[in-house]
């Protein structure tokens, strides 16, 4: 699969060295099959649209702005150029100002990821000079960045080429785990755990993609592909002879080839795995 364009471009930081850099997500979920709401009277697709809740009257797109509420019914204005103007630094840089040893982190603050690659040629050397200073030193960068309007935290992760690039969750976020282990007992029996070893040792494998896979995805799939039999022709007008008509809708080629891509898939992963 061809990398998707980067969402976001700016500039690494640390110090005095800068070098332009792209991010993108690290996980996507655009080949989840996806379903449009329709009117089942017409087989038409329902549009969605904003509706002023006093009048019921739809709203045109210029219309509409954000809105701050100071009391009931009562809203502060805000245009998109008033929001641009109070945007932070870290819209555009990710500036590292605080390292960490790399296992000090713990996972529950990890939310998501991001794979963060050099912008251009000239920033090569300066983006492989600080991935290869944290690699060196077994250490994470923590920086903060804005995403979709938020200013969020990051910690900064070398990882082969590249650098991932973690959104963190607010200390406020993270529930104590103590609170819910506390009644847990604090050790097995010896004997017992032995026993459980032994059943664990032949279980063991080769991590693989394809321990999680989506059954629901699969069971998807299959329930669209018997649909589809089920379906009846469409109707040619009378008196024209519509070639096409013969052939199967985009919408079934489409799912067509998103079947046979999934199987290929699962049969690939099986060989490999």
């Amino acid at each position: 699969m061809a990398p998707r364009r980067p969402y976001w471009r700016g500039y690494l930081k640390l110090s005095l060295v800068t070098c332009p850099v792209a991010m993108s997500p690290a996980t996507s979920e655009s080949e989840k099959v996806r379903f449009h709401t329709l009117n089942k009277e017409t087989g038409n697709r329902v549009v969605s649209q904003y509706v002023d809740s006093v009048t019921g009257k739809p709203v045109k797109e210029e219309n509409e702005a954000k809105g701050y509420e100071r009391g009931e019914n009562d809203y502060v204005l805000l245009t998109d150029d008033e929001l641009e103007s109070v945007e932070l630094e870290t819209v555009r840089t990710i500036d590292i100002d605080k390292f960490v040893p790399r296992e000090s982190i713990e996972w529950v603050y990890l939310e998501t990821p991001h794979y963060l690659m050099p912008n251009d040629k000239i920033g090569n050397e300066a983006f492989a000079v600080i991935r290869d200073a944290m690699k060196a030193d077994d250490v994470l960068g923590i920086s903060r960045v804005v995403i979709g309007r938020r200013e969020r935290a990051v910690v900064l992760e070398p990882r082969g080429k590249g650098i991932v690039v973690w959104t963190l969750r607010f200390g406020d976020e993270v529930r104590p785990e103590g609170e819910y282990f506390q009644d847990i007992e604090k050790k097995a029996d010896p004997k017992t755990v032995e026993a459980i070893k032994k059943m664990i040792k032949p279980r063991m494998d080769k991590w693989s993609s394809a321990m999680v896979t989506d059954p629901i995805q699969e069971s998807l799939l299959k329930l669209i592909a018997s649909k589809k039999k089920a379906l009846k022709p469409a109707k040619k007008a009378k008196g024209k002879k519509d070639e096409a008509s013969d052939r199967p809708s985009n919408v079934v080629n489409i799912m067509d080839a998103l079947r046979k891509s999934v199987e290929a898939d699962l049969k690939g992963r099986k060989k490999t795995g």
